[in-house]
């Protein structure tokens, strides 16, 4: 029941990673690939029936993970309390950035919230990678079995640790360049105009970074966190997540080059599922991994009893159906298409 509920907690993160990571990724291309107003426009418009959507994995994660390991969310957020707060605040200024702009028709009020939506997308892309390097790389464990990470200490790899060092901030670099390029392939795939062929290209120029970056931040993973090699050593069919990365960044580039880009964002898609069941597998059986190994937090420690792990499943199942189901049918029918050319700032979808 434990490691069930460990998959499920996996999968709602995992679920937010490809839904919102499409919106992030639109907000970091956004100033390269949308010249005009019109084009800016086009990019936000879709978006715009999805991104609060989106956002709901990530409220169900948190809750996910409260419920089935109700030791691990507080100490998580209070130990990643500067964190927390700075993905707060860019949470609200992309929310800000996107529905903001409609307010006033003036060139200098969107210029403000286009520029606010692009910083907050993109240093949203950034703190969550660097915030996945941590739970990975693992954090400096008190004897009471408590952490607080500072914003940063040495930049180097400890038993002293903070948010940021030289291998969170590869993991945060990787995960920017990975969204920006599955932005872009969604823009490409729903765009029609010189806006979706700028996508393409620059989704193109965007695949060799994708795959340098992501072969770098594996290989520095497996140096600064053994728990991983160890368990893909005990646990060998784990590695079908590495296999899943590779064979969806594959069939993106594929996809792409025939200028199939729907398929190509499912590739992309498939490589970030990948990509973060890895991570996870470098987690499991931990709930909290510590520098000092002694001090690291099973999974079963920090999980809830079992019976109310059984009643949990009991309503969680029907609760997530549903929210599946509902969004499942609204990227089928709210599909964001380019607002009619001479749209003014102000028309909503």
């Amino acid at each position: 029941m434990v490691d069930l509920w460990f998959f499920l907690v996996c999968a709602m993160f995992a679920a937010y990673v490809v839904l919102d990571g499409y919106d992030l990724g639109a907000g970091i291309v956004s100033p390269f690939v949308a010249k005009t107003d019109a084009e800016r426009r086009a990019v936000l418009h879709t978006i715009l029936p999805h991104w609060d959507g989106n956002e709901v994995y990530l409220v169900a994660g948190g809750a996910t993970l409260y419920l089935a390991f109700p030791r691990l969310f507080p100490a998580y957020v209070s130990g990643f309390y500067l964190p927390v707060m700075i993905v707060l605040w860019l949470l609200m200024g992309r929310g800000l950035g996107i529905e903001m702009r409609h307010k006033l028709d003036h060139p200098l009020w969107n210029q403000l919230w286009d520029g606010v939506f692009f910083l907050s997308s993109t240093l949203l892309g950034l703190v969550y990678g660097a915030a996945l390097g941590n739970v990975v790389r693992g954090v400096s464990v008190d004897e009471h079995g408590d952490f607080f990470a500072p914003l940063w200490t040495s930049f180097r790899v400890g038993d002293d640790v903070g948010v940021l060092d030289w291998y969170t901030l590869l993991v945060g670099a990787t995960a920017v360049v990975l969204l920006a390029r599955h932005g872009a392939l969604r823009l490409a795939a729903h765009l029609d105009d010189d806006t979706g062929a700028r996508s393409a290209r620059l989704a193109a120029r965007l695949l060799a970074p994708s795959v340098a970056l992501a072969v770098l931040a594996t290989f520095a993973t497996f140096a600064v966190q053994p728990n991983v090699a160890r368990s893909l050593g005990e646990r060998p069919y784990e590695g079908v997540f590495g296999l899943v990365a590779g064979g969806g960044l594959a069939f993106s580039a594929v996809s792409a080059r025939r200028r199939r880009f729907a398929r190509a964002f499912h590739g992309s898609s498939a490589a970030l599922v990948g990509l973060f069941g890895c991570a996870c597998i470098g987690l499991h059986p931990f709930g909290i991994v510590a520098r000092d190994p002694s001090r690291s937090v099973l999974l079963g420690d920090a999980a809830a009893p079992a019976y109310a792990l059984g009643v949990g499943l009991a309503w969680w199942l029907p609760g997530m159906a549903a929210v599946v189901g509902y969004s499942i049918y609204a990227h089928r029918r709210l599909l964001a298409t380019p607002r009619p050319k001479g749209a003014r700032s102000g028309d909503r979808p």
